[in-house]
């Protein structure tokens, strides 16, 4: 007994030891936090803040927020940056047991500011949103998984076009529709950029601009229930958020030009327009012409897109935002189908760089925009806002090629023109968010309703095979004058439309670490009759329920999610005279995870598995009739790394990984089968680092991406092989000045797109961009 109560004593002094040591190491060192907020009252999130000649250095969060723990006692310069402001340094005491607490607010006047350093951009690992969840919630807090691309990366990897940007997220492939837009792939589903700063928007014709875009937001899995059938496919939603007017006045003007005949210039304009800053005005504008690598193929853009901001009283906001997009350009080569034993576009004879169709068959398209939004504080936790947009997609003409190969070497020849086709979307939305508890439990509340409305008209035409040539031997490609002979044209009515949505999504907090979500959506869908075509009515509930709960407070969340979306299906005859009322198609997904934002925010992780089911889709019989009861499972794991380590340094990864299989249809050969476009594994990386002291200013990146096999067909008759490419860059940014080099595809690989369209060989960009 008497040696277990020594031993026990000895235990016990040990530990107080410990405790005693421990105890005694806290308190020699002290600790320093606070906010910084920009001149316009914005928190400014993702700031590098560096306490000078010391090992300290961390970035602000979401909301501005920032702490060194454990400081030794000493007395430290903190250096803060961000563009457009003057630098700014504050002397900090730090005391042995103590916390310094220090607030900074970055103004424009030279007189108000001390001498401070501020240093730096919006950081990589800031995913601050209000789009996604149409709500202020946190990254942790939210149980959707979603990417964010900030116009910080892209300047320093000279991207030049929207598709260039998206592959920065993971699992996300990219391909030009042959109308011209840019389709957009991940977790085995393909959709384009519907969403702009939340609203829904059109770009399936013509395309959007890159020199408007403060960042892109990818959103993963089916969101039908905050943002509706017409924004969200079954992978997700791709929303662009667009450069908004601030409160100093700045200037940027860059020129690129590359390979293949690339010229462009860009501006960024903005300042108040009142001296008590209530009226503020931003343009971005630029102009782009480049050559195909083919030996035929072009592509024009010009770009003007101005902003307003009026801030009427301390409660009520209005912002007004337009754009007017057109182009000039060439579609891509359509292959149709394959003659059997032609697998992938290697075995097809024809050159790399050889183009079947002349460029003076091409397209015009101009695409106007108009969104205005009014904001009104109701009180210090109720918001209202109002939103209006309307967009209109014209297409002059747009010339499209077909092919259609009957051997290596042999190929037809065909053009479709589709147009003019007019399109026009009209969305009226209100949103009213707040924040209110009950007994300890509380809540943030979004309730809306939105009206849709879009009409259009639509001429087609189109040749029959104009001729079968050889690819191995000289040959003319197919002119203008051929195809306007040759063509057939047709007009088809296009129905009014209309939808009346209502929605609402309560994220409930029962402990500052346990929280819900639940959401829910009903829509009304209406097409008006056409001529003898009946109209037909069709309503979809949509419900989202989400879970979290922060293993670690603001460092680790576990996360799941049951996230629903649709499609609207219109009434079909049957063989026998009969009408099939169609139900909408739903996609029903199931998502578990984990988040992880540690190590002082250097470091921002996600993973996570899902399933997503469409248990009804449509087929067609042997004896054709429509049976809604077709099934495809699409199921995979995302990942995504994005860390700033040490200043300067920056990287970002991501791999996914995505089974999405046929399961049930009417062709009973392709059950089991993969799904078109959808490649089981994508990789991306990007490493950047800027020198800090010496050379400073000077920095580099490289990166790359793997993309798997893509089937073109569900019957997996014709793949495009799986690639790797890689870049890379060499910059150097000054306050006033950068210029950068980047190099695309430096090994010159030739690859391929899921449509088995021949991709760009190794090229260059270069890039001035003057800060006035």
């Amino acid at each position: 007994m008497n040696y277990l109560n020594l031993k026990t004593s000895r235990f016990l002094l040990t530990i107080s030891f410990l405790f005693t040591f421990l105890a005694s190491f806290a308190q020699n060192n002290g600790k320093i936090k606070g906010t910084i907020t920009t001149s316009d009252g914005e928190e400014a999130a993702g700031v590098n803040i560096v306490l000078k000649n010391s090992k300290y250095w961390t970035i602000s969060d979401d909301s501005g927020n920032f702490d060194f723990n454990r400081v030794k006692p000493n007395t430290y310069i903190l250096q803060v940056s961000l563009a457009g402001y003057e630098t700014l340094e504050s002397e900090v005491i730090v005391a042995e047991s103590e916390t310094t607490e220090i607030n900074l607010k970055l103004k424009v006047s030279n007189k108000e500011l001390k001498e401070v350093v501020i240093n730096g951009k919006k950081s990589n690992l800031s995913k601050k949103t209000d789009y996604v969840a149409r709500m202020p919630l946190k990254n942790l807090e939210n149980p959707q998984v979603y990417n964010v691309i900030h116009k910080e990366l892209l300047q320093e990897q000279v991207a030049v076009d929207i598709r260039s940007a998206v592959q920065n997220a993971p699992g996300v492939t990219s391909k030009i529709y042959p109308s011209g837009g840019l389709e957009i792939s991940f977790r085995g589903f393909s959709t384009g950029v519907n969403a702009r700063d939340g609203m829904e928007t059109l770009s399936g014709r013509s395309s959007l601009s890159i020199d408007n875009a403060e960042r892109i937001e990818v959103l993963k899995g089916p969101s039908g229930t905050l943002f509706g059938s017409s924004v969200s496919s079954f992978g997700g939603v791709v929303n662009l958020v667009t450069k908004k007017p601030f409160e100093t006045q700045k200037t940027e003007i860059s020129y690129t030009g590359g390979s293949f005949g690339l010229q462009r210039i860009a501006v960024d304009f903005n300042m108040p327009l009142t001296q008590d800053k209530k009226v503020l005005f931003r343009v971005n504008a630029s102009a782009n012409t480049e050559n195909s690598f083919l030996d035929y193929g072009f592509n024009k853009t010009v770009l003007f897109a101005p902003s307003l901001i009026y801030k009427a009283t301390d409660k009520l906001t209005f912002s007004l935002d337009t754009e007017i997009f057109n182009t000039n350009n060439t579609r891509p080569t359509y292959g149709r189908s394959y003659a059997a034993g032609l697998t992938n576009p290697t075995d097809l004879k024809i050159d790399y760089r050889k183009s079947l169709f002349a460029d003076d068959a091409d397209a015009r398209t101009s695409s106007p925009k108009i969104y205005f939004q009014g904001e009104y504080k109701l009180s210090d936790n109720w918001k209202s806002t109002t939103l209006f947009s309307w967009v209109d997609e014209r297409v002059s003409h747009s010339y499209q090629y077909y092919t259609v190969w009957n051997s290596p070497t042999e190929v037809q020849r065909m053009v479709s023109r589709f147009g003019p086709i007019h399109n026009t979307f009209t969305n009226i939305q209100e949103n009213i968010n707040g924040e209110f508890s009950t007994g300890s439990i509380k809540h943030k509340l979004l309730a809306g309703v939105n009206y849709r409305f879009t009409k259009g008209t639509f001429k087609y035409a189109t040749t029959p095979a104009l001729d079968v040539v050889d690819v191995t031997k000289d040959f003319e490609p197919i002119r203008k004058d051929q195809v306007d002979a040759a063509l057939k044209g047709m007009e088809f009515g296009v129905p009014n439309e209309q939808t009346f949505s209502v929605y609402a999504s309560d994220v409930i907090s029962f402990t500052d670490r346990l929280s819900a979500m639940l959401s829910l959506r009903f829509d009304n869908f209406v097409q008006k009759k056409l001529e003898d075509t009946p109209g037909y009515n069709q309503t979809a509930l949509s419900p989202k329920l989400g879970l979290v709960y922060e293993l670690v407070k603001d460092q680790v969340s576990l996360f799941g999610n049951y996230m629903n979306g649709f499609q609207n299906s219109g009434p079909v005859n049957q063989p026998d005279g009969t009408l099939l009322i169609l139900k909408p198609i739903y996609a029903n997904q199931y998502e578990g995870g984990v988040k992880v934002e540690g190590f002082d925010k250097k470091v921002s992780t996600t993973l996570s598995y899902y399933n997503i089911t469409i248990d009804n889709a449509t087929r067609t019989t042997p004896d054709g009739f429509n049976v809604q009861d077709g099934k495809q499972v699409s199921k995979g794991i995302d990942f995504e790394f994005i860390a700033n380590p040490f200043s300067g340094l920056n990287i970002i990864a991501g791999y996914a990984y995505n089974d999405n299989r046929i399961v049930k249809s009417s062709d009973v050969s392709i059950e089991g089968n993969k799904a078109s476009g959808a490649p089981e594994n994508v990789v991306n990386f990007w490493l950047s680092y800027k020198f800090q002291n010496k050379l400073k200013d000077l920095g580099f990146g490289f990166g790359g991406n793997y993309v798997d096999k893509q089937y073109k067909f569900e019957d997996e008759s014709f793949y495009a092989p799986s690639y790797s490419t890689y870049s890379a860059t060499v910059f150097y940014d000054k306050p006033m000045w950068r210029v950068g080099v980047k190099f695309n595809n430096i090994t010159n690989t030739k690859y391929w797109d899921s449509y088995g369209m021949a991709q760009n060989p190794a090229n260059f960009l270069v890039n001035l961009t003057l800060k006035l």
